[in-house]
């Protein structure tokens, strides 16, 4: 029996009569295939490929054309946004659909505190139809240059103990399927679809609208200081519990811990901004000192002495809460991020820390420019969520790429999972990671759930491409290769 969501297609006409109709009807948001956007690279650098067409829809009846054709011609549709995620997530060599036009601001109501816009709307463009009406999303990631729609499917997050990821606070989608039909849900009107959708990885439907609770606009204090790795770690608990939001950047190569603390304020605005460090020094100095370092790897070290030593003072900041949540990624960069539960983030630290004393100590060890990003959220109920039924300590760890070149990380990546791994960690769904059905079963409860929504839902597969057949379906072989899109070493 199909779902209570579902609806048969309306009949067609003559297959290829109408399929010519819709290419003539699309004509006006089909990228030409001489266009570099014809072509989609992530923004990392890293995944690349080349869709069989791609399309740019500005109106939700263009998304309804673009299903229809892709079910008569039987081919996949993938959904992109700004192509943030550092992973094969979005690539496809179906049909590719660029949110980026679908940016509208449906309602804001300022009463009940909500916000309705569609899925393809950038984050930096949201807060600011949000600051004009007084408003504000209550956390943030450390980049909004994403689409909301992005956010969502991938359960972004932010930081603070007693904050959720970002998706949690979702009311309700609105999800065309792909039989054609569209349907709104939330936790009262078919929550199995809705949960399955709160990081679907864009494999449930196209989402199409978004309600999103917000709050009042407010600013943010905050305080940064260094200090060595076991005082921080002595003291993580205690300032994880009383903060409201706390970001940590560990430097291993200088044994230092880097931590801002930022919590609501009403003092004035203090923006902390210099060109000398945000432009000539944080930017460009830097990134030659990474590109150097591609030829003679020990210099890998001192750029995380120099960063550190850079950034060691203490500092204070205020500003618009967006401001202060979001940081500037700098360069192209590879990175992987995993969440273990809360209780294991002691021993887990520890335990990466003996690993890369030891790589440090030794002649031909791994030479990592990073520093590491240690986060935290509190538990939420959303099927594939990593927060989901637990609170996280979320730890990440970056390779950059100086002026968009390749830089070694694979080993590197592979010894920090395999740590990560061991204490509960699950993988940060918008990057890479090696986790299959199997692993995911182990770790999620509702995964089967999740899989029984995408085969009533989707039941020919079309929002899926390799990353999802990959580790959702366990498919196998070249055309699923965690590197079918990868660009060349």
């Amino acid at each position: 029996m199909p779902p209570p969501y579902s609806a048969p297609p309306p009949p067609s006409p003559s297959h290829p009569a109408r399929v010519s109709e819709l290419y003539q009807l699309l004509e006006p948001v089909a990228v030409r295939a001489d266009s570099p956007r014809a072509k989609f690279t992530n923004w990392g650098l890293s995944f690349t490929c080349t869709p069989l067409a791609v399309f740019e829809p500005e109106t939700e009846a263009q998304c309804e054309q673009i299903l229809e054709l892709a079910r008569l011609e039987k081919k996949t549709v993938r959904v992109v946004g700004c192509g943030h995620s550092p992973s094969d997530l979005a690539c496809t060599s179906g049909f590719m659909l660029r949110a980026e036009r679908l940016n509208k601001v449906i309602e804001v109501n300022c009463d009940k505190r909500y916000v309705t816009c569609q899925a393809g709307i950038v984050l930096n463009t949201l807060h600011a139809v949000l600051a004009d009406h007084g408003l504000a999303m209550r956390n943030l990631g450390s980049i909004s240059d994403q689409t909301l729609g992005g956010v969502v499917t991938t359960a972004t997050h932010g930081t603070g103990f007693n904050f959720p990821v970002l998706c949690k606070d979702v009311l309700s989608l609105d999800i065309l399927l792909a039989d054609g039909s569209r349907v709104r849900c939330s936790e009262d009107k078919h929550p199995d679809l809705f949960y399955a959708s709160l990081c679907g990885l864009g494999s449930t439907g196209l989402i199409l609208q978004i309600q999103l609770s917000v709050e009042p606009a407010f600013r943010l204090k905050d305080v940064q200081e260094s200090r060595t790795f076991d005082d921080a770690l002595r003291d993580m608990d205690t300032v994880a519990r009383t903060s409201e939001h706390v970001r940590y950047w560990w430097f291993p190569q200088a044994d230092v811990v880097r931590s801002s603390v930022f919590s609501r304020t009403h003092e004035p605005k203090k923006p902390l901004s210099s060109w000398l460090w945000n432009s000539l020094v944080g930017y460009h100095f830097l990134q030659f000192l990474l590109f150097v370092a591609r030829y003679f790897p020990a210099l890998n070290l001192w750029y995380g002495h120099i960063t550190a030593w850079l950034i060691s003072g203490s500092s204070v900041s205020v500003d618009d809460s967006h401001r202060i949540f979001n940081l500037d990624c700098k360069y192209p960069q590879y990175t992987t991020e995993w969440a273990i539960p809360y209780e294991n983030t002691r021993l887990c630290l520890t335990e990466l820390r003996d690993w890369l004393e030891g790589e440090f100590a030794d002649p031909s060890g791994l030479r990592p420019h990073c520093p590491l990003e240690i986060r935290f959220s509190d538990k939420d109920n959303i099927w594939l969520s990593p927060s989901y039924g637990q609170r996280t300590c979320w730890i990440g760890i970056v390779q950059y790429k100086p002026y968009g070149l390749n830089v070694p990380y694979q080993k590197l990546f592979s010894r920090f999972e395999q740590i990560l791994i061991r204490h509960g960690g699950r993988p940060h769904w918008a990057k890479t990671h090696p986790f299959g059905p199997e692993e995911l079963r182990k770790r999620y409860e509702h995964f089967d759930d999740f899989v029984r929504v995408l085969e009533q839902v989707d039941p020919h597969g079309m929002f899926r491409n390799p990353y999802v057949d990959r580790h959702i379906f366990g498919k196998t072989g070249p055309e699923f290769g965690q590197r079918v899109f990868k660009e060349i070493q």
